[in-house]
Formats: C-alpha cells, structure tokens, sequence
C-alpha cells in the first residue's frame, strides 16, 4: 500500500500527528470510511485523512500518566 504525505488544507505544512477520536462518529464510522483524525503539527488544525497518509504518533502534552510524583 502507498502511503500519502501528510499536507495541511488551511497552512501547508507537512507535519501531521494523529488525533484522539472525540465522538462515536470519528471512533467507529471513520474507521469505516477508512479515515482518521490528524492534527498539523504547525497550525493544530483537525482534519481527517485516509489511513494511508504519512503522520507521526501523537505527541504527548507533556503530562505523565503513568505514575504521578507524590
């Protein structure tokens, strides 16, 4: 399978992180519609690209969830 290269629609980077679903929608029917939420990475517009386009993990916020410091 050929994988796309990430390109933003509002700021044209080329950075993209994938997105944490939000609704029912975007968990369950974008799956199907072989679609996901992606995040740019230089103006943090949301959008949805194919499964096949090139994105990093998500970046963390900085918040560690696993273990918190007493």
């Amino acid at each position: 399978m050929l994988l796309k290269q990430f390109r933003c629609a509002d700021c044209g980077g080329s950075t993209g992180y994938r997105s944490r679903p939000r609704t029912f929608a975007e968990k369950y029917l974008l799956r199907m519609l072989l679609l996901r939420p992606v995040r740019c990475g230089e103006c943090f517009r949301r959008c949805y690209r194919f499964l096949n386009t090139s994105v990093q993990e998500r970046r963390d916020s900085g918040r560690s969830t696993h273990g918190a410091a007493a």
